[in-house]
């Protein structure tokens, strides 16, 4: 790409002056703004550009990123992000614009999102936020609990003849539930205590929760937590060998379809001590909105699940910060 003019933003305009103290401001994303080296992500993101059009400067990468992370956190779309940069004086200073500034419309920051998914760099800013919750000494490794939440697709599923817009999205039966849902599937990795998100990985919501677990154990725990659905003599085995207690609760097979009361009484206390990860989960859903994937296709799925479980990281990580 090559060279463009970008526009210089977050200049105190002289209307903000005469504003009284504190207003706009917003307890939660000015604790972020403190936390946060956001030179760091910065450096990260300097090679993308925002292709603004003719004899138009465009905005800087980073006003553009911190835009998308408050969609996620609150679950905006692309045009209600839009109205809120240009309602909120809170989302305006979290971003680095100042009053009187212009906000970016939902077609820069669509561009945008689509960019920074080509890019491939939401694996490397994820990277970057977790190494952060690290150093801050948020991140507490006793254990990671395992799991995984459906969440429905924004397109009509297929039906009779006529295929769905989304050839990605699959079918899924909810254990213990009547009927199905088309969509995705989010696996994760979740910080025993903290809370935090520390792996994720998004599929078909057909696939299932056993095989991508692996990937999603980070080999700097203590323990693993995780219900039935993974239970297999490889992972325990794995996982032992790398000084990692396996708490995995133990599933019934044909050679012992009844399991013996020690392993029922050993899976009811894991399952209450991973209850904690449906916390994670019922926030993502519930106060961030992520019940629905509201883009085509698995890539742009990832890049939604990815961008919400940073949201969500940094969400928490205002929360148990005094």
């Amino acid at each position: 790409m090559g060279r463009m003019s970008v526009k210089r933003t977050g200049q105190p305009s002289f209307i903000e002056a005469l504003l009284p103290k504190g207003l706009g401001s917003h307890g939660q994303l000015d604790k972020l703004s403190g936390l946060v080296k956001w030179y760091r992500f910065e450096k990260l993101l300097a090679h993308l550009r925002d292709e603004a059009g003719p004899g138009r400067p465009g905005y800087p990468v980073l006003v553009l990123f911190r835009a998308l992370l408050l969609q996620s956190l609150y679950g905006l779309s692309d045009r209600e992000l839009e109205d809120a940069l240009n309602d909120r004086l809170s989302f305006k200073r979290f971003v680095g614009l100042s009053l009187e500034e212009a906000s970016p419309d939902h077609t820069v920051l669509h561009r945008f999102r689509n960019l920074l998914i080509e890019s491939g760099l939401l694996e490397k800013l994820f990277a970057e936020l977790d190494h952060q919750l690290d150093k801050a000494g948020v991140i507490l490794k006793r254990g990671t609990m395992l799991d995984a939440t459906i969440i429905e697709a924004v397109s009509a599923p297929p039906k009779n003849e006529r295929p769905s817009n989304d050839p990605d999205a699959r079918f899924v039966k909810r254990q213990g539930k009547s009927g199905s849902t088309f969509g995705y599937k989010a696996h994760m990795g979740v910080d025993e205590g903290s809370g935090l998100i520390r792996a994720v990985i998004t599929t078909p919501a057909n696939v299932n929760d056993t095989t991508p677990a692996d990937n999603l154990i980070r080999g700097d725990e203590c323990r693993v937590w995780a219900d039935a659905a993974y239970d297999t003599h490889v992972r325990r085995a794995r996982l032992k060998s790398q000084g990692i207690k396996p708490r995995i609760a133990r599933r019934a097979n044909k050679h012992h379809p009844e399991l013996p009361p020690r392993l029922k009484r050993y899976n009811r206390l894991i399952a209450r001590r991973r209850a904690a990860v449906e916390t994670t989960f019922a926030t993502l859903k519930c106060r961030m909105r992520m019940n629905l994937i509201r883009y085509i296709g698995l890539t742009k799925a990832k890049a939604q699940v990815m961008m919400a479980a940073m949201a969500f990281n940094l969400r928490r990580w205002a929360a148990i910060t005094p």
